[in-house]
């Protein structure tokens, strides 16, 4: 697979190939990644898509010589620039020089405790081979300006907590690019921003992916930037390379009448207008340390119904949605729950989805243990009655029910992200708050996701509170 022609100056040698490659369960099992092969040539874009949980983490990775623990190489090659990414040594001599990674979340790959001058420094010094302190600084500053950050230095002494969502997107990127890699492999880099946010990164990247000899690995689930920026793109379904081709753009849609703007549909089925009140919102401020995020917030959500709360990054949306859920102590005002008086929710009164489901979940933790203490703990189920019903929620989320005895470092992020979703339904709770759920999904697996939470809210009454782009 070498892509389509176009005026982008390419090599007649591929940068990366992989060939044969079957990753699968330590444990034994069907494979995750099956038979794949396909070559990334010098100067050109791949991109990869398909469903949630279809492999396309898992053959990013292996361009780093990376398997998710609880897989293992079961047969075939990588190469990259000739060299075997899973050989220590020949890892050594590429990662973050000749191939460097972009994810969903490049905020967790920051080390929290050092400014983020400090961590560009140190990229430098490793990768680039600059040594002198006045050399490294102005690479730091080159990188910093290149990806649209400010240089001085009151900005490189921040901590990665005192930058927002986008910026930390663009530290990322400045570390990924602090050796001057041929190869970029990028996992869904747009997927936490919101939609102003995201296009400015997606407008960074093409500028990046514009240098004629830097070839690049792109997954994502957005057809338009694909369609934009990829040279060639192959689908996966179920671990196998289900085809490629040309990237095609999706058709526009059609213009609403007059300009107008076109509205976004909410759930499909009609809205419950009862007057009871879920809870509410009063007067609500909140901070965190001295920084105020909410100011004087007043909301009411009556029982049953959907509620939506959007704004761009760094506004307060998950702020509110941790004071929400009583994870976050408001400076003042109040957040109030109606006591339940019927049979809605016979679990806990708010519970929370984190959009970061790597943090939420225990690490050393099976789904299945994750899923059984609320279980056991609210409605006091037996063991196998509790067995059973896990296996019914992971169902319910569109999961397996091999999926049980892995780890979350062993599933794709949005197979994490929907088993958060079946341990908060665990809980039985009355209020249901989504912080950003569907933003590691493709489309399909996105509206699976939000009929079951529409289902939830008509057939049990859950009221539902999104926090979206």
């Amino acid at each position: 697979m070498t892509g389509r022609p176009t005026g982008r100056p390419t090599g007649t040698d591929p940068l990366a190939e992989i060939s044969g490659l079957c990753l699968g369960p330590v444990s034994g099992g069907p494979p995750v990644l099956h038979d794949a092969d396909l070559a990334v040539p010098r100067g050109r874009v791949l991109g990869v898509v398909g469903r949630s949980g279809s492999g396309k983490s898992s053959l990013a990775y292996s361009l780093l010589g990376h398997v998710r623990p609880g897989l293992e190489v079961r047969a075939g090659t990588v190469r990259v620039a000739g060299l075997d990414p899973f050989d220590g040594e020949h890892a050594r001599r590429l990662r973050g020089r000749v191939v460097s990674y972009l994810g969903q979340d490049p905020a967790s790959s920051l080390n929290p405790a050092l400014r983020i001058g400090t961590q560009i420094a140190e990229a430098v010094r490793l990768r680039s081979g600059a040594t002198r302190a006045h050399e490294v600084r102005a690479r730091v500053e080159e990188l910093l300006l290149s990806v649209r950050l400010p240089a001085d230095r009151e900005f490189r002494r921040r901590l990665p907590r005192q930058v927002s969502g986008g910026q930390a997107q663009r530290v990322g990127l400045a570390l990924a690019l602090a050796g001057a890699p041929g190869l970029l492999v990028l996992d869904e880099p747009t997927s936490g921003l919101d939609t102003v946010l995201a296009d400015g990164m997606r407008g960074l990247l093409a500028e990046v992916l514009s240098d004629g000899d830097r070839a690049a690995l792109l997954v994502s689930h957005d057809p338009s930037w694909l369609a934009s920026v990829a040279d060639e793109v192959i689908r996966l379904d179920g671990g196998r390379i289900a085809g490629a081709g040309a990237p095609k753009a999706p058709r526009p849609a059609p213009p609403s009448p007059s300009g107008a703007p076109t509205a976004v549909p909410g759930p499909r089925s009609a809205r419950r207008t009862g007057t009871d009140r879920a809870l509410s919102v009063r007067d609500l401020d909140a901070a965190h340390g001295r920084t105020p995020v909410l100011h004087g917030v007043c909301l009411t959500v009556p029982a049953g119904s959907w509620t939506a709360v959007v704004g761009p990054s760094g506004s307060g949306k998950t702020t509110l949605a941790r004071c929400l859920a009583g994870l976050h102590r408001p400076a003042r005002g109040s957040v109030e729950w109606e006591e339940d008086t019927g049979e809605r929710g016979r679990g806990t009164a708010v519970q929370l989805v984190a959009q970061d489901a790597r943090g939420a979940l225990n690490p050393r933790e099976s789904v299945e243990a994750a899923l059984m203490r609320p279980l056991r703990g609210v409605g006091r189920l037996p063991r196998d009655a509790a067995a059973r019903e896990v296996l019914r929620l992971l169902a319910l989320v569109g999961l397996e029910a091999d999926v049980s005895a892995r780890r979350p470092g062993e599933l794709s992020g949005g197979q994490r992200q929907r088993v958060a979703l079946a341990r908060t339904l665990a809980a039985q709770p009355r209020v249901l708050v989504c912080d950003e759920i569907t933003s590691a999904l493709d489309a399909e697996t996105a509206s699976g996701v939000l009929d079951l939470l529409d289902s939830l809210r008509r057939t049990l009454g859950t009221t539902v509170v999104t926090v979206t782009h």
